[in-house]
This record gives C-alpha cells, sequence and structure tokens, in this order.
C-alpha cells in the first residue's frame, strides 16, 4: 500500500489562470510543478513553513479563543485539515470555506484581534487573504533573488 503524498492543496488553484502564487495555498507555480518529486521531508518542510506564514498572518486578524470548539466545527463542516496543523491555521482554512455562512466567530473558537473588530467574516476573508498573498509573494521574489542564474 503507498503512503499518501502530502499537499496543502484545498483544491482552488489559481496558478491555471496565471497567478505566480496560488491562492488557495500560496505555494509558486514552481513548487506546485514539482511538489511529486519532493522527498517526504521536503514536503513536510514545505507545508510547515506555509503554517508559519499563516499563523503569523491570520494572528493579526483573530485569535482561537477555544481550540475544541475550532476543531469541532472544522469536523461539522467537513474541513480538512491536519492533525498537527496550528489552530490559526486551520481557521483560514475555516474562513476560505465558510467565510459566507459564518455570523458570529465566536461560535467557532474564534475572535477578532483590534484590527478586525467590526469585519465580516467575508471582509476577515479577505484582508487575511490578501495579506497572505502579499506575504507570499514577497517569499517567492526573495527566493528568485537567492538563487544565482546560471
Amino acid at each position: 500500500m503507498c503512503a499518501r503524498i502530502a499537499s496543502p492543496c484545498v483544491g482552488l488553484c489559481s496558478t491555471t489562470l496565471g497567478d505566480p502564487v496560488c491562492r488557495g495555498c500560496q505555494r509558486t507555480d514552481d513548487e506546485i510543478v514539482v511538489w511529486m518529486a519532493l522527498s517526504a521531508e521536503q514536503r513536510d518542510l514545505r507545508i510547515a513553513q506555509l503554517d508559519t506564514l499563516r499563523e503569523r498572518v491570520a494572528a493579526r486578524f483573530l485569535k482561537v479563543t477555544d481550540e475544541a470548539r475550532l476543531e469541532a466545527q472544522l469536523r461539522q463542516h467537513r474541513i480538512r485539515f491536519r492533525p498537527e496543523q496550528p489552530p490559526l491555521s486551520r481557521a483560514v482554512e475555516l474562513l476560505r470555506v465558510g467565510r459566507d455562512r459564518i455570523r458570529e466567530l465566536h461560535r467557532y473558537g474564534l475572535a477578532p484581534q483590534e484590527s478586525a473588530v467590526g469585519l465580516s467574516p467575508a471582509d476577515l476573508h479577505a484582508r487575511l487573504n490578501e495579506q497572505l498573498l502579499v506575504e507570499a509573494n514577497e517569499r517567492r521574489c526573495a527566493d528568485q533573488v537567492s538563487i544565482p542564474h546560471r
């Protein structure tokens, strides 16, 4: 039996539309192309880096007040997450999927940070996603500069 290939893909790949960074998973187009050729350790490292990015950005807008409630809501709504995935990274997935249905963040074990008070979940997701893309693009540009040209 083959081991399952770990992937941060959420089935919303915008690189097929020409984006250099996927709006769904924040991987670069180059990373997506070579993903299957990476070792399990390389994939795990990149997934951890993506979780760190999501945690850092999400912490500007959200805080987790009840991890158990957040996990219960993810399970109830059949939103995919990994056991080792940090709560704020899980919250990004929750907002991506439920941003138009969520009315009260506290029912999902979340609370807005001061900068996000008064934002609807849809607006919160839009701002969060915008910042994720900015930082993912900055990383992509930094990686291109650090790779020597042949």
